[in-house]
């Protein structure tokens, strides 16, 4: 698992709308690993049909922060907390909050509240918006939302908060939805009882969560009535219990101490995740020996899992035995041939290895299918370097500060690119437009 910060499609049609007077005091970092994606999938597939959303077309990210909340920025994406993920105890707490924030998506408020910037996704526009949701949680970046919304009075809460009447439609939908998916809608409830007491807590204090979707109690009551009403007391689903566990232990073992994961292995609710959890402590102690020999025992009790062969590639690679990482990750790639996550692991092995060119095909096929992973632009830069294409690496490079909300740098790197590549070429368009968005957010300065 990595962390990385938010390849545009064709061209970048918004920059001209996201001019910054300043930007937040930091941005949101996502946590980019295939088997906790694929396992938050697994999870929010039965709530997005319920929603009438396509599981295909709304994913659901993690974004590295201990503090709790969810947020959405574009109707093709759900961004969740990893301090929220851990902090949840059953599938259906998180599916309650994937049903909470696809009723935001269904009922139309992201789309109400980013006006004119209505398809965030292009490098820029993403960038800009998760600065925003970064600011939104520690209120901070005002004047970056402000003009972020086309609105100089517009404060940063304004763009990530819901109101009150937001978050009743949303809470009814959300029911609705875990009743026709099947699912027990009690989930809600014990999810908000987290928060109980934070809205009398002064701001600072309350996690982000309560600032940006408010709570009372009059709300917390009405949503009990309402799963009361509902009726519903769906038996969890083994599968989907599977991948939830799967994915907190996962998470877990990477952002705490490999000691505390070492203690809790025999509470683990299978012995696969057990093996997981401990090679990744064990890769984390710089222990490689007993690290293989746990994601070897997680292998032989399902082999033909994609995500564990990833993990071992990881390991291997992270231990400068990149030669026996890119046949790991090759396996891989057979299991789950269209895997971005999984194709930029073997990109990145590739490149560790010094095979430039396998690794600049590969890399390409990675961005193709996800253009937001930062590590897969900052290794195709390489790539391109490696290769002797000079303006492909200045304009991915560009394209990778874009996305960070760093205009300052992507137009360094952008105006490069476009001293370098064929002029009216889709990459000269691309750095052409991030290069316009740098030279407008410079002159608001």
């Amino acid at each position: 698992m990595s962390a990385a910060v938010a390849r545009p499609f064709a061209a970048l049609l918004l920059v001209a709308t996201l001019l910054v007077a300043a930007l937040p005091a930091r941005a949101v970092t996502l946590l980019r690993d295939a088997d906790i994606e694929h396992a938050l999938a697994m999870v929010a597939a039965p709530v997005l049909r319920g929603a009438g959303l396509s599981p295909s077309q709304v994913e659901v990210v993690l974004v590295k922060d201990d503090s709790l909340n969810a947020f959405i920025v574009d109707p093709g994406t759900i961004y969740i907390h990893s301090g929220l993920v851990m902090k949840l105890e059953t599938s259906s707490q998180l599916q309650a909050v994937i049903a909470h924030e696809a009723a935001h998506i269904t009922n139309g408020h992201i789309v109400r509240r980013l006006g004119n910037m209505r398809n965030a996704r292009t490098a820029t526009a993403l960038g800009m918006a998760l600065a925003a949701a970064a600011g939104a949680s520690t209120g901070s970046g005002d004047a970056a939302a402000a003009i972020l919304l086309g609105s100089q009075a517009s404060a940063m809460n304004n763009f990530m908060s819901h109101t009150r009447a937001e978050e009743s439609a949303a809470d009814i939908s959300s029911i609705r939805t875990m009743v026709n998916a099947g699912l027990d809608p009690r989930g809600a409830v014990e999810v908000q009882e987290l928060f109980r007491g934070q809205e009398l807590l002064s701001a600072p204090r309350q996690d982000p969560y309560v600032r940006t979707h408010p709570l009372t109690r009059d709300r917390l009551r009405a949503l009990q009535g309402l799963v009361a009403a509902a009726g519903a007391r769906a038996v969890p689903d083994p599968e989907t219990e599977y991948w939830f566990a799967r994915a907190r232990a996962k998470l877990a073992a990477f952002l705490r101490a490999p000691n505390w994961t070492l203690r809790r292995l025999e509470r683990m609710p299978s012995k696969d995740i057990a093996l997981m959890a401990e090679a990744v402590a064990q890769h984390r102690q710089s222990d490689l020996k007993r690290a293989l020999r746990a994601i070897d025992g997680a292998i032989a009790l399902r082999p033909s899992d994609p995500f564990l062969r990833d993990l071992k590639g990881q390991i291997l690679l992270e231990s400068r035995q990149a030669g026996p990482a890119v046949q790991v990750y090759a396996q891989a790639r057979q299991l789950a041939p269209r895997n971005a996550q999984i194709l930029g692991g073997l990109g990145r092995a590739q490149l560790a290895a010094g095979q430039y060119g396998a690794a600049l095909g590969t890399l390409e096929e990675a961005r193709d299918r996800d253009w937001r992973d930062g590590r897969v632009l900052r290794d195709l830069a390489v790539a391109y370097a490696k290769t002797g294409n000079t303006g492909m690496a200045s304009e991915v490079t560009a394209q990778r500060y874009a996305l960070q909300g760093r205009l300052h740098d992507a137009g360094i790197h952008a105006n490069r690119a476009l001293g370098l590549l064929p002029r009216g070429s889709a990459p000269y368009r691309r750095a052409q437009d991030i290069a316009d968005a740098a030279a407008r957010a410079e002159k608001k300065r």
